[in-house]
């Protein structure tokens, strides 16, 4: 994924501060992305969040494809100290957060007013591009136009034929489709732009706040309390009006017993809302992780070969667009549930479905570059041993230094890791040894935490995993990230093919 430049017109003068919520186990993926794609600076991850600066645009920022939701980042410190003190001092403690630091809110309100008035320019020269004004239309044009119309009428019904319409309808409809779909996309934030143009100071602002209690801090106040709390000292700080219904604009707090964070939602709609899926699979994060793992490039032919409902493909497909790709399953409910969404996508052009069996595709040997996949599981799929050959045949069609990425239940890892001599070391919340810790991670005005210790120990883990004998003929481990899936651990696993099967 390469990075892509931004339109130095439209973006804040000198960067801004920004944090995405992620998955967990998908900070290490989202780190990589925010520095491809927006060419982002101090990045750094907590638990779930990665912080970032960036003087990317929002149409850049909504390209984020592993973030769940994105915001603006007002203030990140330690948490509060709610042990051995009483209710009374950690009201004050939470006044802090707004009236220790008044300035870095109006900083803050003022780069997130400027994004949305950037944005809104940008979107009404979208709008006069598009529909450009009509010229005045002559007598004369409108004659010869009707002349002409009606020769070419009777030549199409003297052939036979008539596609004049047909063309007219389809072409109608796909612009119609192209405007709509600019307009759901807009959706989201576009009466915060109108509102925030019409405002002429701050003081003439409306906000709501959502807090997220837990730890220490939820044992005292419930979520519902620090909102009032919070809201009370904004209003006495600033002179905003709570407006719970429709705000100019939403105040996020987040309080554990890791870190205080505050934010503004950038978009109202979640990154992770994909409104190319019509119907949901797996998760859209953990889809374009795999894919993006697999180091997919362009003229490569990419198999998944469980496909289910494709959502695997079509965040590849979206992303690495000149590549060839097939989707397999034996369900047929399934394949035709990929084929809605890939024709909902519009891509039924860009993905060829196959219903064929995993453990013996029609595929020649070592013709496929990358296989990327979500192995099924839970009560309704039990593979049991199954697992090794649905390995080995996936090897069978892979080329010599293609790789195989698949996000495995927990059971599935652990038979794979027991045919193993080697595996890559995982510390015990299933990441990488040599990772940062939270602690080092976490530090109060935006500084760097992390630099580039996660990408270092990866690399590192990777290059034991090779010098060592692969586990399954010529397959060998290369990275592996625990992720949660909600109610459930998995893991994506990446294998590569290091000789012929031959060998």
């Amino acid at each position: 994924m390469a990075a892509v430049p931004t339109d130095s017109g439209s973006r804040p003068a000198a960067g801004a501060r920004f944090f995405c919520t992620a998955g967990r186990g998908l900070e290490p993926f989202l780190m990589r992305e925010v520095r491809a794609r927006l060419a982002a600076t101090q990045v750094e991850y907590i638990s779930g969040k990665v912080f970032f600066t960036t003087c990317s645009d929002l149409n850049m920022l909504k390209k984020l494809k592993s973030a769940e939701r994105l915001f603006l980042l007002i203030k990140k410190q330690f948490p509060l100290n709610v042990s051995s003190v009483s209710k009374g001092k950690i009201l004050s403690e939470i006044q802090r957060l707004i009236n220790d630091d008044p300035e870095s809110w109006l900083n803050a309100i003022s780069t997130w007013k400027s994004l949305l008035e950037l944005d809104a320019k940008k979107d009404k020269l979208f709008q006069r591009a598009a529909n450009p004004p009509k010229r005045k239309v002559e007598e004369n044009d409108i004659i010869n136009a009707k002349k002409l119309k009606t020769e070419q009428l009777q030549e199409l019904q003297e052939s036979g034929e008539c596609p004049l319409e047909k063309q007219t309808e389809e072409e109608t409809q796909e612009q119609g489709d192209f405007f709509t779909e600019r307009e759901k996309s807009q959706e989201a934030f576009q009466n915060d732009v109108v509102k925030a143009a019409d405002a002429k100071n701050q003081s003439n602002l409306t906000f709501r706040v959502s807090c997220r209690c837990s730890g220490a801090i939820a044992k005292t106040f419930t979520a519902q309390e620090v909102g009032r709390i919070t809201g009370i000292a904004l209003m006495k700080q600033f002179g905003w009006k709570a407006d719970l219904r429709n705000p100019n604009l939403e105040i996020f707090i987040h309080l554990n017993d890791i870190y205080s964070v505050v934010g503004i939602p950038v978009f109202r709609v979640p990154l992770a809302s994909r409104a190319y899926i019509k119907t949901a699979g797996l998760r859209s994060t953990i889809a374009w992780a795999l894919a993006s793992l697999a180091e997919i490039q362009a003229g490569a032919f990419v198999l998944d070969p469980m496909c289910g409902l494709g959502t695997i493909l079509l965040e590849a497909a979206k992303e690495w667009p000149d590549v060839y790709y097939v989707g397999a399953d034996v369900s047929d409910s399934q394949l035709l549930g990929a084929y809605d969404n890939l024709k909902a996508a519009g891509l039924k052009n860009k993905i060829e479905l196959l219903q064929v069996s995993v453990i013996d595709l029609p595929l020649p040997s070592e013709s496929v570059d990358v296989i990327i996949s979500d192995i099924p599981f839970g009560k309704k799929f039990k593979l049991g041993e199954d697992i090794k050959s649905i390995l080995q045949e996936m090897e069978r069609v892979l080329h010599v230094g293609g790789a195989i990425v698949l996000l495995l239940s927990e059971e599935h890892h652990r038979r794979l890791k027991d045919g193993e001599q080697s595996s890559i070391p995982l510390n015990s919340e299933g990441s990488h040894t040599g990772e940062p810790s939270i602690k080092k991670c976490l530090k109060p005005g935006g500084k760097t935490g992390t630099s580039e210790a996660v990408s270092s120990s990866f690399e590192a883990s990777s290059q034991e995993c090779l010098d060592k004998t692969p586990p399954f003929g010529s397959l060998v481990p290369v990275e592996c990230h625990k992720v949660s899936l909600g109610r459930t651990d998995a893991f994506i696993c990446k294998y590569r093919k290091l000789h012929s099967l031959g060998l």
